[in-house]
């Protein structure tokens, strides 16, 4: 009997797993959507973005439904517990990426009146493959619950940051020199936070990887000790 309540978790929790990735493929596509049309300043790229997060959002009612159920019903305890919360909290990330996705669409959509600037979004666009990358290489160690690869994501999180801080600054210094462009290079900063959000989105899903392999919550802690 434990171990056929043990194998149907097992089953249960697979599924869950299998659309959670499914949300996560759903979200890298808005995440690349969404920075692809602001930067393009594409109406109906943005606009699609916006009608899809309707969708992303059901997604996480459903699965939070699901894990509340698994719980209930197999009481998991130890290492089976930390791989439902380790989902909950991943489902929970995932959705915030969705949201932040749809933020920059409704922000490429406040712009489209103005003309694409001469610099071409360039340190932007840096950015922006940079964080798709994280998200994708974050989906992949959460799927194959690798600690190792996680925390290699954890360490990109830092040049992340680091993009994020280049562009406020060089956007804060155009501003004196193109106080016409103030609204524009604002709108362009706050795109810049949504990606440096979608990127410690990615850095806390790996973190729930190691968690759930090691029992180890590295939140907070340096880098080095991953």
């Amino acid at each position: 009997m434990s171990r056929h309540i043990s194998e149907q978790y097992d089953l249960e929790l697979g599924a869950i797993r299998d659309q959670l990735m499914e949300m996560g493929g759903l979200v890298e596509q808005q995440v690349q959507d969404a920075g692809a049309a602001y930067v393009t300043h594409d109406m109906s790229m943005a606009q699609e973005v916006r009608q899809r997060e309707r969708r992303l959002n059901a997604m996480e009612i459903a699965l939070d439904d699901q894990c509340v159920a698994i719980i209930a019903r197999r009481q998991p305890a130890a290492s089976d517990l930390r791989n439902v919360i380790g989902v909950m909290k991943a489902i929970t990330d995932l959705e915030r990426v969705g949201d932040e996705a749809n933020r920059i669409a409704k922000m490429t959509l406040q712009i489209l009146d103005q003309g694409i600037p001469a610099h071409q979004y360039g340190d932007l666009r840096g950015m922006h493959q940079s964080v798709i990358a994280m998200l994708n290489s974050a989906l992949d160690a959460f799927a194959r619950v690798n600690p190792e690869a996680a925390a290699e994501v954890i360490k990109a999180d830092e040049a992340v940051d680091d993009a994020y801080d280049a562009i406020v600054a060089r956007c804060t210094e155009d501003m004196s020199a193109q106080p016409e462009e103030i609204k524009h290079l604002l709108t362009t900063i706050w795109v810049a936070r949504s990606f440096e959000r979608i990127g410690d989105h990615a850095k806390n899903m790996c973190e729930y990887v190691i968690f759930q392999v090691q029992g180890r919550d590295v939140r907070h802690q340096s880098k080095s000790s991953l």
